[in-house]
C-alpha cells in the first residue's frame, strides 16, 4: 500500500485511501478531540465482562497510535499493537516496554505471531476495502491470530443508525485549520470527504467504510470460524438495537 502524502493531498480516488490518510498528520489533528476517557470506560466495561486471565496475550489491530493498547497494558496485560501506518507505529513505539510491543502490519496479510487470547478491532477499523471478498479476507486473517476459544471483539459503527442520521455537511476548525466535511451514502459505502487548506496548499482526503450490518457481519464471522456470543449497542455494553444504537459491538469466540 503506497504511502504518498502528496498523492493523497491531490486526490481521494485511491482504493487505498486509508494508507495515505491514516499516515497523514492531518488525520491526527482532525481527530485530536477523541475522548480517551470514553475509550478507557469502554475497555474497562469490556474487561469486567470478559474477565481475562492475568497472563492473557492481547492483540490490538489496527491500533493507530496505541491509545487502546496502552490502556490494556496499564491493566497488567501483555499487548501487541499492529497498524498499517508507519507514522502511527513510530509514535506508539515510544511507549514500548517488556509487555507492550508495536509493529507495522496490513490486516489482509498473515500476522507473524499467533495464539492470542484476545483480539481487539476497535473504533470502526474494518470495512475499508472495496470488495466483500477483501473485507472477508481481512476478517479471516485477524481471526487466525487467535487460539482456539480466543475472543474476537469488533467495535464497528451501526450502519443503519449512521445512514439514517447522516450529517451531510460540517465545518470543523482544529489548530486553525478549517476542515470542510461532507458525508454521503453511496454504493453501499458511508463516504466522508475532507477538504482543507494549510500553508497555501489544498488538501483532499476521503474516508470510505462499507455499511455492513449485523446480518452481514454474522456471516463473515462464521466464515472466519468465529462464533458470535454477544452483541452490544454502545460503550456501556447495553443491548444492541438496530434503529437506536450508535455502535455495533460484537464479541465472538474462535472455534
Amino acid at each position: 500500500m503506497g504511502l504518498s502524502l502528496i498523492f493523497a493531498a491531490m486526490s481521494n480516488s485511491s482504493n487505498n485511501w486509508f494508507a495515505s490518510w491514516f499516515d497523514s498528520p492531518y488525520y491526527h489533528i482532525l481527530y485530536k478531540h477523541r475522548d480517551h476517557e470514553e475509550a478507557e470506560l469502554f475497555l474497562s466495561n469490556l474487561l469486567k465482562k470478559l474477565k481475562p486471565k492475568s497472563n492473557a496475550l492481547m492483540l490490538d489491530m489496527p491500533c493507530g497510535r496505541g491509545r487502546h493498547s496502552l490502556f490494556l497494558n496499564s491493566q497488567g496485560y501483555n499487548v501487541v499493537g499492529a497498524d498499517l501506518s508507519p507514522a502511527s507505529i513510530e509514535d506508539a513505539k515510544r511507549f514500548e516496554n517488556g509487555e507492550l510491543k508495536f509493529t507495522v502490519h496490513d490486516i489482509r496479510e498473515d500476522f507473524p505471531l499467533g495464539d492470542f487470547d484476545f483480539l481487539f478491532n476497535l473504533f470502526t477499523s474494518f470495512g475499508y476495502f472495496d470488495t466483500y471478498k477483501e473485507n472477508q479476507l481481512a476478517l479471516v486473517k485477524m481471526a487466525d491470530t487467535l487460539k482456539k476459544g480466543g475472543v474476537f471483539i469488533m467495535d464497528f459503527l451501526n450502519a443503519d443508525y449512521v445512514v439514517a442520521n447522516l450529517k451531510k455537511e460540517q465545518v470543523t476548525t482544529v489548530n486553525k485549520i478549517e476542515f470542510h466535511i461532507t458525508r454521503e451514502f453511496s454504493d453501499g459505502f458511508i463516504v466522508k470527504n475532507i477538504q482543507f487548506e494549510d500553508k497555501g496548499v489544498q488538501h483532499k482526503y476521503c474516508e470510505k467504510v462499507r455499511a455492513l450490518g449485523l446480518t452481514q457481519l454474522k456471516e463473515m464471522f462464521e466464515n472466519a470460524d468465529v462464533a458470535i456470543k454477544d452483541v452490544w449497542g454502545n460503550y456501556n455494553l447495553d443491548k444492541f438495537e438496530s434503529e437506536k444504537s450508535e455502535r455495533l459491538i460484537i464479541s465472538g469466540r474462535k472455534k
